[in-house]
This record gives C-alpha cells, structure tokens and sequence, in this order.
C-alpha cells in the first residue's frame, strides 16, 4: 500500500520512523511508528508488534519506553500503530468519538465493530492483522516468517487475543499488565457493549473471540510460553485486568505462561521501560533462535 512519510531519524544505528498510509479496514489515514535496526540493511529482520493502551497513540511507546536500543541489540523491526482510527475518512466524514477516554478514539480495543456508528470505522483487530502488515512487509525488510507480538492494558488485551488467534503467524507473545479478561471488567464491558452489541448469548461465541482467558478456556493454544509482567501497585489491577484469572484458565488447559508480579510497579510507562528489555530479549530468543 502507498506510504506516506512523516518522519525519519536516526536511532541506535538504525532509522526511527513515523508514517501514515491508506487503511482499508478503518477507511481513514492511520499512523504508525517503525524503528528499522541496522541489521535490516544487510536483509529481512524479525518483526515485533507493539499494541499500545488506552489513550495512546503511536508516540507514546516509541518516545517513552526506550525499545530502540534494545531492538538494535538483537536486530528487530518495531512496529507501532495508533490505537483507533481519527480525523476523518475518505469521504470526508467525521471519525465517531466519545467523551470518555475509554471508548471510541484512542480506544479501539483491538475489535471489529459491529454496532453503528462505531462499524464503519473502528475495524482494528482486522487493520492489525491485515491493512498494516501488507503495508510494513511491501515497503520494509521485515521477515513474515518471525513475527512476534507484544503490548500494554487494552494493547496487552489485544497482543494475547490476536497471538491466540493467529499462532501460525506469530512465534512470541508477551505483554505488561493486559485486560485479560475484557468480559468480566468495566473496560471490556463497556467496550464490547458499544462496539459488539453486548455480552448477551447470542453475541457470547463473538465476543469471548476478544477474551483472552475466554480463548484460551475454549481451547485456543499458543505454542511457547507466554510472558506477562504485572505491577503489584498497578491501580487497575484488581477490577479491570485479573491477571489471576489468565493464570488459572492457562493452568487448566496446559498453557504455559510466565506470570511475573513486579512489587511496587504501577500501570505507567516507568514500569514498561524498566523491563522492556527484557521483553525484547525475551521475543528476539523465539524470533531468531537464542540470538
């Protein structure tokens, strides 16, 4: 897909880029950042996917976190999209929004919607998987065959349900501090109502589709370990992620998981950067054999 380029900078040896293009699946301009290391100058490097959280944009991990020194370490591409659709699509026509920071822009939760006004535009579970690799892999040199995944609270949510998903397409899942069980929190549900038409039967098959703990009850596999780091000082952590609840349905269906409560880390971007690395590490081992 064309690709339009906003921004350039050299990074770690490598290009720090910002670039907006053409999305099918939302019908507007969508930005995302990628960091190119300087091994992808020789040829096809390892891609990892980064899923933001609520509120964010495709800044916000890319200035804050400090991933580019590590992705130039072990020689992988970052890619990271904004979060929801904005501005206005190709007609024109105002992209929807609500007042509260948790639904609509900045608050695309990784679904396709199917409730108006939300269904024309906030289409990001197919955008992520579909509109934004064909534009990375036709206009980088990104690997198809090592992808990994990994992202923060809706980003987390996201990154866990499209790997249980997918798992032929990606070969490392991790996130910090995800909603891991949207259906039974105020986030998702709140979320899934607006964007799915609720949690009622007749949309249950549908919507536990977006769960990962739902997935993974239901017999989604993903074949590794999945690494979650969680802050005990997390003030989201009791009502809106339960990680425990991800810890009991991967126990029961023998998935493996790497469950790490951090003490005295929160939801914020300080804890991220303390352990993004290790995260890195952690996708590059997967993505190119213990490099």
């Amino acid at each position: 897909m064309p690709l339009e380029t906003l921004s350039e900078q050299r990074c770690f040896g490598g290009v720090q880029g910002v670039y907006v293009h053409d999305a099918i699946a939302t019908g507007t301009r969508m930005r995302f950042s990628l960091f190119r290391p300087p091994q992808a100058d020789r040829g096809p490097v390892p891609v990892l996917w980064w899923l933001s959280g609520l509120t964010c944009t495709e800044e916000n991990f890319t200035v804050k976190a400090g991933a580019q020194r590590y992705a130039a370490e072990h020689g992988l591409m970052l890619v990271v999209p904004d979060t929801s659709p904005r501005g206005e699509d190709a007609q024109g026509n105002p992209v929807p929004d609500d007042e509260a920071y948790d639904l609509g822009q900045g608050a695309g939760f990784y679904v396709d919607a199917t409730q108006d006004p939300w269904d024309r535009h906030f289409n990001m579970y197919s955008y992520v998987v579909g509109d934004l690799p064909r534009t990375v892999f036709e206009n980088f040199p990104g690997d198809e065959a090592r992808q990994g995944i990994f992202g923060h609270s809706m980003g987390g949510h996201g990154a866990l349900t499209i790997a249980l998903r997918h798992p032929e397409t990606y070969k490392s899942l991790s996130a910090f501090s995800p909603i891991c069980a949207p259906t039974q929190c105020p986030w998702g549900e709140k979320a899934f109502t607006a964007y799915l038409g609720g949690l009622g039967d007749g949309l249950l098959e549908q919507v536990r589709g977006h769960d990962a703990v739902a997935l993974i009850e239901d017999g989604a596999r993903f074949d590794g370990t999945i690494l979650v780091d969680q802050g005990t000082e997390d003030e989201f952590l009791t009502e809106q992620l339960h990680p425990e609840k991800l810890a009991v349905a991967c126990e029961h269906r023998g998935q493996e998981l790497d469950l790490r409560m951090q003490p005295g880390y929160d939801h914020s971007y300080y804890f991220i950067a303390s352990f993004v690395g290790e995260h890195i590490a952690f996708h590059a081992a997967a993505l190119r054999g213990g490099a």
